[in-house]
This record gives structure tokens, C-alpha cells and sequence, in this order.
């Protein structure tokens, strides 16, 4: 069955919503597309959604998208002496390469490809975007924010 309309409806699944019956209401009330968070989806619960979606697309006759939101990479920094720290807006903060656990002046950041791809003036997001950073002096070992 071809559409008419020019716009797409994309519903994200989840624990709540990646049953047949509910695949089959969401594509009932206009649902075009489905996405499948892999950062909460194991390998096993993305195969099982998708043969649910390819299911549903079946019995409808209706052809569906799937949108794969795959995870970014997760970089980690070292550890901190105290166990953590408690960042104040204005101060600064190391980041090197130095293993040795760190405290409220610095930290080891053990990714050598950030090193090589950050320069003066770049945001560095941590905690998923809650913290920001910016970097004022970068050398093959040291930034500076």
C-alpha cells in the first residue's frame, strides 16, 4: 500500500512497545519507521524486534523502516585519588597521560586519538553532555582545559 503524505512517522520501540500487538497499533496509527535504541538493546532483543517488525510489515502488507541508533564510543578517563572530584565552573582542569590517579588539578585521559584530534577552542562533553569543557592548550600528552 503506497502512501499518499510526504512525511514519515518514526516510533522508537522499547521494553513497553516491541510486542507484535503493539507494532501492529503503532503502524495503525500511522507509524512508518521504527527505531531500535542499541544502547539499551541486546543483540538477541534486536533480532527478536526485527523479525517482529518484518512480521507485522507482513500481515499488513505495508512496508516498514527499521532506524538502528547505534552507541557512540564511551571514553573513559582515569581514576581520581579521593575516588572522584567535584569540578567548580572556572577552574581548570588537566587532562594527560599519566596513569598515576588524579585529583582536582588532573586526570589521566588514556586515548591517545583524542590527544590527536582536539586543538584550542574544542568542547570536550563528559557525563553525556552535562559537564562541558574547553580545551585553552593542547600538546601530544596534555590538554589544558
Amino acid at each position: 500500500m503506497r502512501r499518499i503524505r510526504r512525511v514519515k512517522i518514526l516510533a522508537t520501540l522499547g521494553p513497553a512497545s516491541h510486542s507484535v500487538e503493539m507494532i501492529t497499533k503503532l503502524v495503525t496509527a500511522g507509524a512508518d519507521l521504527f527505531r531500535i535504541n542499541m544502547s539499551h538493546a541486546s543483540h538477541e532483543l534486536f533480532d527478536q524486534t526485527v523479525q517482529r517488525i518484518r512480521q507485522v510489515e507482513k500481515d499488513l502488507s505495508r512496508p516498514l523502516g527499521i532506524l538502528v541508533d547505534l552507541q557512540g564510543p564511551k571514553i573513559r578517563i582515569g581514576t581520581f585519588k579521593e575516588g572522584a572530584i567535584m569540578l567548580e565552573s572556572g577552574n581548570t582542569l588537566v587532562l594527560d597521560t599519566d596513569e598515576t590517579p588524579g585529583d582536582t588539578s588532573r586526570v589521566c585521559l588514556p586515548h591517545p586519538e583524542v590527544f590527536a584530534a582536539i586543538k584550542p577552542g574544542h568542547r570536550l562533553l563528559l557525563d553525556d553532555g552535562k559537564i562541558e569543557l574547553r580545551a585553552e592548550e593542547v600538546t601530544a600528552d596534555r590538554i589544558l582545559c
